[in-house]
């Protein structure tokens, strides 16, 4: 793979924050990846840029829009689609613009790593070259979901990085959930609440039964306060902050969420574009629903995490547009800042080398 480097230096010879973007892999094409990247440049004129994919295009895309001081290209003839299946990306993707987007944090060119791109192939190709943290056996993705509380977002985790979890894995998840909210929300002691049919401590099979008892045991090591389970209908609540459960259960969740919002919005514009007199409601309201649309645009939300890995991941919505990407781009930026990366690692150590002194103490006992 050939490379071709104008002005950004490796993050530990610039000083500045370093994102790698994967300029291929959106619904849309290069050209609103390379949007979203000029919007935040406007925002945050010191972030640098490493954009992956064709150079000639990309040059292009790049000058018509004045990024040349700020982002570098490292080329990348192929793209992978999102009907690639993630064990073709591994076996014949090393020329594509995901895996040269992913090799840039492994080598210390970027801090994080922003892909639009096939979920199943980005964890895939995340995992090989990344690994995964000591102490983590299953990665998670972590994404943002609207809710009551201040920050406007509770975190949900695993929204589908693996479908099983047993219940050491969820306590794993609590605590790189916990970990993200204090990074990406600034919640000092995160709320954690595991996702079951029902908030008794009886209900629910054995994995999350286990589960409740790790994660009552871990509150203090993780930094964290467990408030039990928590039902379906918490999600948007404000009386949790971090939300754990499988990612069969997360990615499900999710998807329910975002087809009841489109669903939703679709029957009030129905409703509210019906008759004269309806639009002339709308018009009138017009101030309180553009604020209804603001809160609840998935755009805003743009992003999901991928924790456990020795490395940071933000996987963007697919369909994604100017302002998504950017999003997504804003959120990687706030990660390396704060040196999410480094403290979610010692985060995991810890509680596990406590977990570890505990059972050493009951087997001496």
């Amino acid at each position: 793979m050939t490379e071709s480097r104008t002005a950004v230096e490796a993050p530990e010879q610039s000083g500045a924050i370093v994102i790698s973007v994967d300029a291929m892999g959106g619904d849309h094409g290069p050209s609103v990846v390379v949007d979203g990247v000029a919007l935040v440049s406007k925002r945050s004129p010191d972030l640098r840029f490493i954009l992956n994919g064709p150079e000639t295009e990309l040059r292009a895309l790049i000058a018509a829009r004045g990024l040349e001081d700020i982002c570098d290209i490292h080329h990348a003839e192929g793209v992978v689609t999102m009907h690639d299946k993630p064990s073709q990306v591994m076996r014949s993707g090393k020329d594509t613009s995901m895996w040269s987007t992913v090799e840039t944090v492994r080598n210390k060119q970027a801090q994080v790593a922003v892909s639009c791109g096939n979920t199943g192939a980005l964890m895939a190709v995340s995992m090989i070259r990344l690994r995964k943290v000591p102490g983590v056996s299953r990665p998670a993705i972590a994404s943002f979901w609207p809710s009551r509380n201040p920050s406007g977002f509770n975190v949900m985790l695993d929204m589908g990085a693996d479908i099983k979890a047993d219940a050491p894995d969820l306590l794993t998840y609590a605590l790189m959930g916990s970990s993200y909210s204090r990074n990406a929300l600034g919640l000092k002691r995160p709320r954690v609440g595991l996702l079951n049919v029902g908030t008794e401590e009886h209900k629910g099979h054995a994995e999350l039964k286990a589960a409740h008892e790790l994660m009552t045991n871990a509150q203090q090591a993780g930094e964290f306060d467990f408030i039990g389970f928590v039902e379906g209908n918490d999600l948007p609540s404000d009386k949790v902050d971090v939300i754990v459960t499988d990612g069969f259960t997360g990615n499900i969740a999710l998807k329910t969420g975002e087809g009841t919002a489109k669903f939703a919005s679709g029957l009030m514009k129905e409703a509210l574009t019906s008759t004269l007199l309806a639009k002339l409601g709308a018009a009138l309201a017009m101030g309180p629903l553009k604020k209804l649309s603001q809160k609840i645009d998935p755009r805003r939300a743009n992003g999901g995490v991928f924790l456990g890995l020795n490395g940071t991941v933000i996987k963007s919505h697919g369909s994604a547009d100017a302002t998504g990407v950017a999003a997504a781009i804003e959120l990687a930026a706030r990660l390396a800042q704060s040196g999410f990366a480094q403290r979610l690692a010692a985060r995991v150590a810890l509680v596990a080398q406590s977990g570890q002194d505990a059972a050493q103490q009951t087997n001496n006992g």
